[in-house]
């Protein structure tokens, strides 16, 4: 019987970085299948070749990171060519029977599109809604009418639709057209036997006795400017000094977040520890008294389900935020929530939690709670491997490439 072959392609981050890409890629070589992945480099990940956990990784250099509009257009651009180019190099000598693609961009099924005609089988893998965030950042207009057309071509020639969540199924399903049978919510969800609280990193508090944590990309619109104006809220207002803010993450906006901290008098109240993973970010998580998610109310966030509350309940961790839709779907009452959409009422929240030492007991228990009962990736891995089998049933003779390059 020939192994089955699946190729994932993701743009945005190295794999193994992507946590949630790389819990896919271990679960469909869990059920049998060959997986292979193409992504970008990074700091952490500079091989252009690698085989972890019997798992291929092919990385591209890309020229550079978006931190604009021009800027994303020659990323995307160079993006392309090279996954082009991995996955024809792939099809001539191990071949694939499914492309299974992460967005953003959306324009990844145009790499996929030549390997249909040979049967081949395409998954759009729907992590973010690109037609949202572009509003958020530039409005609308020429390229949002643009985005709205891509993602509707990623539906249409896709197989099967991964969503990661039920807002974003909902979505493929009105927006998209997609028939709903062919529809599949896989949350990003971290596998919780590989969270766990470890002996705390206390060298970031610089001696406060609370520290308050944002673990996550640094962008302009993961809203690092309310939390920082949120901090200074609590100082300059509430009269609230003894806590430390610590900065998990790195990102585009950085420089600007840093220099705002300078900017608006904390830098002494907050700790940059940048980009952490394995033992390291465990001990600083497991420093965090409250956890906040910061990202503000828009068309584009109110959708998303916040890896930070994935990751922050798993550990028991109070969770402070604003009010998005998909947020209080997830965490209903165990979270504690801004009453505005802005840095004061942020600060309110915070201030409410940090006041009160035995609700911030009673929230993080509230937050295991929810994370023990809701938070299961096995269900999420079940609802994946459910897609493929959907997916490769009809026929399952369908590949690209070398027949004879599958294991017997």
């Amino acid at each position: 019987m020939k192994l089955r072959r699946c190729v994932i392609l993701v743009e945005n981050l190295p794999v193994p970085l992507d946590r949630h890409v790389w819990q896919e890629a271990q679960a469909l070589r869990d059920a049998g299948w060959q997986v292979s992945v193409i992504c970008p480099k990074g700091p952490s990940s500079p091989a252009s070749r690698e085989r972890l956990d019997g798992i291929d990784i092919y990385r591209h250099w890309l020229p550079v990171e978006g931190r604009s509009f021009g800027g994303h257009i020659l990323e995307y651009a160079g993006a392309i060519f090279h996954q082009a180019r991995l996955l024809l190099l792939l099809a001539l000598t191990r071949g694939f029977d499914v492309v299974h693609a992460c967005n953003p961009p959306d324009f990844l099924f145009l790499l996929a599109l030549p390997y249909k005609l040979f049967g081949v089988r395409f998954v759009f893998d729907h992590h973010d809604l690109s037609p949202e965030l572009y509003e958020t950042l530039y409005g609308r207009g020429l390229m949002h009418r643009l985005l709205l057309r891509l993602e509707r071509w990623s539906f249409a020639f896709a197989d099967v639709v991964l969503s990661s969540n039920e807002t974003f199924r909902e979505l493929a399903v009105t927006r998209g057209g997609k028939a709903s049978d062919r529809v599949f919510v896989v949350h990003t969800i971290p596998d919780a036997s590989h969270v766990e609280r470890r002996t705390a990193d206390t060298s970031a508090r610089r001696g406060k006795s609370l520290v308050l944590g944002y673990l996550g990309i640094i962008g302009r619109q993961d809203g690092l400017d309310h939390m920082l104006r949120a901090v200074a809220g609590l100082r300059n207002t509430l009269g609230l000094t003894d806590f430390q803010l610590v900065v998990v993450g790195s990102g585009p906006a950085l420089a600007e977040i840093v220099e705002l901290a300078d900017e608006l008098g904390i830098s002494e109240h907050v700790t940059f520890r940048g980009y952490l993973s394995g033992d390291a970010l465990a001990a600083q998580l497991s420093d965090f008294d409250i956890g906040i998610i910061p990202d503000p109310r828009n068309s584009f966030n109110d959708k998303l389900s916040m890896n930070k509350v994935f990751e922050y309940s798993a550990l028991g961790i109070p969770i402070v935020c604003y009010s998005l839709r998909e947020t209080v779907r997830l965490l209903g009452s165990a979270g504690t929530y801004s009453a505005s959409d802005d840095p004061g009422g942020l600060a309110d929240a915070l201030a409410t939690l940090i006041d009160d030492p035995r609700l911030r007991i009673e929230k993080g228990e509230q937050a295991r709670a929810v994370a023990r009962n809701k938070f299961d990736w096995r269900r999420e891995a079940a609802s994946l491997l459910a897609a493929y089998e959907t997916l490769i049933s009809p026929r399952r003779g369908a590949t690209a490439g070398r027949a004879d390059s599958a294991a017997p």
